[in-house]
C-alpha cells in the first residue's frame, strides 16, 4: 500500500542507502509524537512498513473496546489501557512513514478509517459495559450516539482536510499535548469507576462538535468555492 523504495545497488551499498533516504523531517511537537519516532527509528530501514503499525493498532483498539464491552472492574482497566496504548501506537505509522520517505495517499485514508473504528468501537463499547441503570436512555444509545458523532467529526475532518490541507483540522496545542490527548485519561476513567458521567458527557458533547464541524466544513467548501458571481 506504501510506495516501495529503490533497491540499493550492490556497490557502495552503505552511501547509496543513505542517499536514498528523506531528508530528517522536523520533529514532533507533542511527547507522544516524539517517543513514538525514536521507537521507530530502527525500523526505518527494515521490511516494515507503516501499514503494518497502523493494523497493529487497529487490532489492539478494537482488543480494548471488547475488554470495555465486556465491563467489570478488571477488564474495563484493562480496556482502558489496551486503548490508550492504541492512541499511541496511532503515533508510530505517521512517524515511520516521515522518517522513511513511505507516505501515501492509501496510507493516510487506512490510518483514518482505523482511527474512525476504534474511536467509534471506544464509545459504543463502553456503554454496552456499563450495566447500572438510573438514566432515561440506555448506556449503549449513549455510546452508539457519541460512536456515530465522532464518526460524523472524523468524515467532516477528512473533507476539510481534502479541501484546505492539514492545516484546516490542525488541533488545539498547549505544552506538548493536542486536544485528542485527552483519550490517556481514560484510565482514570475506569479506575475511579466514572464511565457513566464520562459517557453522558460524551454523548452530549460530541454530537455538539459535530455540529460545529459541519458548519466548519460548510464554510471552508464556501471560501475554495470562491465568491459567488
Amino acid at each position: 500500500m506504501n510506495p516501495t523504495r529503490s533497491t540499493p545497488t550492490h556497490s557502495l551499498p552503505t552511501m547509496t542507502a543513505q542517499s536514498d533516504r528523506p531528508p530528517s523531517p522536523p520533529a514532533p511537537r507533542t511527547w507522544d509524537g516524539r517517543l513514538a519516532r525514536w521507537l521507530v527509528m530502527p525500523l526505518r530501514d527494515t521490511a516494515v512498513t507503516p501499514n503494518h503499525l497502523t493494523t497493529l493498532r487497529l487490532a489492539i483498539g478494537v482488543a480494548g473496546a471488547l475488554c470495555l464491552a465486556h465491563g467489570g472492574y478488571g477488564p474495563s482497566n484493562v480496556g482502558a489501557f489496551l486503548v490508550v496504548l492504541s492512541n499511541f501506537v496511532d503515533h508510530t505509522d505517521g512517524e515511520l512513514a516521515r522518517i522513511s520517505g513511505r507516505t501515501s495517499r492509501v496510507g493516510h485514508l487506512y490510518d483514518l478509517a482505523c482511527d474512525a473504528i476504534v474511536t467509534v468501537l471506544l464509545f459504543a463499547c463502553l456503554g454496552v459495559g456499563i450495566e447500572r441503570g438510573g438514566l432515561p436512555v440506555s448506556p449503549s444509545v449513549l455510546g452508539v450516539v457519541a460512536g456515530v458523532s465522532v464518526a460524523t467529526i472524523f468524515f467532516l475532518r477528512m473533507r476539510i482536510e481534502s479541501l484546505a490541507g492539514k492545516s484546516g483540522t490542525a488541533q488545539s496545542f498547549a505544552v506538548g499535548f493536542e486536544t485528542e490527548d485527552v483519550l490517556y485519561l481514560l484510565p482514570l476513567v475506569t479506575l475511579f469507576d466514572v464511565a457513566l458521567p464520562f459517557l453522558v458527557a460524551a454523548a452530549v458533547g460530541a454530537p455538539l462538535f459535530a455540529l460545529w464541524c459541519g458548519h466548519d466544513y460548510r464554510r471552508v467548501v464556501a471560501t475554495a468555492r470562491g465568491p459567488a458571481r
